[in-house]
């Protein structure tokens, strides 16, 4: 079964950066390995359309064309820096016994924690409790600085699958979240970038071995999405290809090593990692 979801083919080029959302042609923009090469693409069937370049501006087909069964998929961009909410729904806001934000709570993990479907997350030895997070990821198609909530849908690209995965115990005990969120490979992203997406009811489920351990949805988010556009904007310029990771729902917890952990996002897709020792 494809962790892509419904596949939308991208017919033609189409530029990114001057059509509006609601008329953004529906595309599934994947980032892959082959032949030693790496490729952005379009989703088609269970084919894969190479385009030319990187696709934050104009999305050209080159007219190769691969079978998904023999790319890699890889993170589907990658972020100059992830900025990440901290306690940015309610539930998770009660579960952890925090109060709301009177602004958004943000902080920052580095891109050497993103890592693509089917990579491992490993567990650092320094601590004992490495919890998942899933997320739904908003992906900046053009420079963005000091954007009015109003405008901030002209900025984003799409959307992805984020994992914040966290060290829980490091976080408690540094008290800020650098070190606890910042481990490489904790923050595992994909399988592609949806471009189509209404961000404002989008269910959230995480299944740890099978199981289903987490669900939510956007309806319960405390600051939306164009408005954390805006106000991450007015603190630092966005550039294309960042990643802004919009926060958790309740029910996050722990993982073990040998542990697979998916989080699916139905219009996305599935993202696959594993859990392991180094």
């Amino acid at each position: 079964m494809s962790l892509l979801g419904a596949p939308f083919p991208g017919e033609g080029p189409a530029c990114i950066s001057c059509l509006a959302p609601a008329r953004l042609t529906r595309m599934k923009i994947v980032r892959f390995a082959v032949q030693s090469k790496t490729l952005y693409g379009v989703l088609s069937g269970d084919r894969v359309r190479a385009i030319a370049g990187r696709p934050f501006r104009l999305v050209k087909m080159t007219g190769a064309t691969y079978s998904l069964r023999d790319v890699r998929l890889l993170a589907p961009c990658v972020p100059s820096k992830i900025v990440a909410l901290g306690v940015n729904y309610r539930s998770h806001a009660d579960e952890m016994k925090s109060q709301l934000p009177k602004v958004p709570l943000i902080f920052i993990k580095p891109p050497t924690t993103v890592i693509g479907p089917e990579d491992t997350i490993i567990y650092p030895p320094s601590s004992k409790q490495v919890d998942y997070e899933g997320e739904l990821g908003v992906v900046i198609k053009k420079k963005a600085k000091n954007v009015a909530e109003s405008q901030a849908a002209d900025f984003i690209l799409g959307y992805t699958c984020l994992n914040d995965v966290t060290a829980r115990d490091l976080q408690r005990t540094d008290g800020q979240w650098t070190r606890g969120k910042g481990f490489d490979t904790f923050a595992p992203m994909g399988p592609c970038i949806e471009t189509k997406l209404d961000p404002t009811d989008v269910p959230i489920e995480v299944y740890l071995n099978g199981k289903l351990v987490q669900e939510g949805s956007t309806r319960d988010l405390v600051y939306g999405v164009n408005r954390l556009v805006s106000f991450i904007s007015e603190v630092m310029t966005l550039l294309p290809g960042d990643v802004i990771a919009t926060g958790t729902p309740g029910g996050v917890g722990p993982m073990q090593p040998e542990d697979t952990v998916e989080l699916k996002i139905a219009p996305i897709g599935t993202l696959r990692n594993y859990v392991a020792r180094t």
